[in-house]
């Protein structure tokens, strides 16, 4: 079964010498990416200055993140390099990446290089055990023409040099089939490896060349299924993509080996989360036009944590949090464009990035709420946006008046990532959260919505599926099920 039509070079099936103890120059430095130490080191810092003050993981298993010349996709890969707490140690980074020039029905491990060369200095390669995956698996092997001129893992180099306090060695693969049964195979070679001491670094820009209208959709739908986590869902929406005829696309993922081969490694893997953090095209940058595009997303998988390790909060904080979202509603008030705290006085926990819904209460009822479920922004600037939104943008109530905000109670929950489920029995009633999604329409209900009633897991599922989401009251059956916990406080 093929994926997709991706090379059209034919197979160089020529041997190198034996040069393991020599370093792989680089083949695009002075064009994807400057080639000097200061111009890299300064467009790193320029990419990852937005998320310089967040928390990072440290159960990142992996991340899908573009290749293109740095001026278009660098924000985007850094957006999910950033997720990696620095002080992470990893054993190995595995680098996956598609064929730009060669065709070969399997995978080329780079085992002839000791190291790779970068403008931040060398990356050792395991060539040990690149020679063992070659020894183990038939689908392995090695082809200078698949890595000599490559471009898609040394773009991703600098980018892990410059968030890594300890950068470990390196694995790198070249990913060259185009039949599933050999991505299997490939996948199945990699799962014992694929754990918590190694990190899985996917390279793969996504729609070529249609129009950045049609790239935004035909990324979309691609990206959608990526986030579900599931394989089949995947190949399902590049033959979509594929059928639609959509003008100059010439494919929906240039990685979409490498993207499966990870898709096949965490299939059944309940304890993976995937977050999708950003999406930009060539035609967002001041280099490009609209005309004909390349699409970038950045993804990042992760082993779950417990709620308590990831989202204590201390009294203090959570009074930080309160006085932020009742200063911005005032600010609000006051025409004041100032922000609602100070952030050199914020803990490292508030900047972490998660979601958060804030409520208006009013005499006991509900006067608003509003939330943000993406792990996209800072909890304190989530925080003052959604109190402002609960305040002026709930459609369901008239926009507050200043002279009632003496008599609004405020109310944050704070989110844990959402959790894909395929089982109400995986949902505990009252410890979490619900969020239902089908056909473009979604829904919620926060945790604490099962201590205000009186109903059953149906009914909670039921009335959060016909009330909230829109799809009746049956629903939930087959949209997509999604639980997360919270933290809720309040204040007086």
């Amino acid at each position: 079964m093929s994926i997709s039509s991706l090379f059209s070079c034919s197979t160089c099936n020529g041997q190198d010498k034996d040069d393991s103890d020599s370093v792989r120059p680089m083949a695009v430095a002075g064009s994807f990416y400057p080639a000097d130490k200061d111009s890299v080191m300064q467009m790193m810092k320029e990419y990852f200055h937005p998320f310089e003050n967040a928390k990072g993981e440290t159960g990142v298993a992996a991340v899908i993140v573009p290749h293109a010349g740095y001026v278009f996709s660098g924000a985007v890969a850094a957006s999910a390099f950033a997720r990696i707490a620095p002080e992470r140690k990893y054993e190995h980074v595995f680098l996956l990446g598609p064929s730009h020039h060669i065709y070969m029905d399997g995978a080329s491990v780079n085992n002839r290089f000791a190291a790779y060369a970068t403008p931040l200095g060398n990356v050792k390669v395991d060539t040990s055990l690149c020679n063992q995956l070659i020894k183990n698996c038939s689908a392995f092997s090695y082809n200078s023409a698949a890595h000599d001129k490559e471009h898609c893992l040394e773009v991703q180099l600098p980018f892990l040099i410059y968030q890594l306090k300890n950068m470990p060695s390196i694995v790198p693969v070249i990913i060259a089939s185009q039949t599933l049964a050999t991505i299997e195979k490939i996948a199945e070679a990699l799962k014992p490896y694929f754990n918590d001491k190694n990190l899985f670094v996917i390279s793969s820009d996504f729609s070529h060349y249609p129009s950045y209208k049609d790239a935004c959709e035909v990324d979309k739908r691609t990206g959608d299924a990526i986030e579900k986590g599931s394989l089949d869902e995947f190949l399902e929406a590049l033959s979509v993509n594929d059928e639609k005829g959509i003008r100059n696309l010439a494919t929906s993922a240039c990685g979409q080996s490498p993207i499966a081969t990870l898709l096949y490694l965490i299939k059944g893997n309940k304890n993976i989360r995937i977050n999708h953090v950003q999406y930009r095209n060539s035609g967002d940058s001041p280099y490009g036009d609209h005309q004909q595009v390349v699409g970038y997303h950045s993804f990042v998988f992760s082993r779950e944590t417990g709620m308590d390790e990831a989202f204590t909060l201390t009294e203090s904080e959570r009074n930080t949090l309160l006085s932020i979202a009742r200063t911005s509603i005032k600010n609000k008030f006051a025409r004041e464009k100032k922000s609602a705290c100070n952030k050199t006085e914020l803990t490292p926990t508030l900047k972490m990035y998660c979601g958060a819904f804030v409520t208006l209460n009013e005499g006991g009822q509900l006067r608003g709420c509003i939330g943000h479920f993406g792990s996209d922004i800072p909890l304190y600037q989530v925080v003052e946006e959604m109190a402002k939104e609960a305040a002026f943008g709930d459609p369901r109530f008239y926009p507050l008046q200043q002279g009632e905000l003496a008599r609004v109670d405020i109310e944050i929950s704070v989110l844990s990532p959402m959790k894909r489920i395929h089982s109400i029995d995986e949902f505990t009633l009252g410890k979490q959260g619900i969020y239902i999604s089908k056909g473009g329409r979604s829904g919620t209900f926060l945790p604490q919505v099962a201590e205000e009633t009186d109903w059953t897991k149906e009914e909670f599922l039921g009335h959060c599926a016909r009330d909230k989401a829109g799809i009746g009251w049956d629903g939930w059956k087959d949209a997509d099920l999604y639980t997360y916990e919270a933290v809720v406080f309040k204040e007086k």
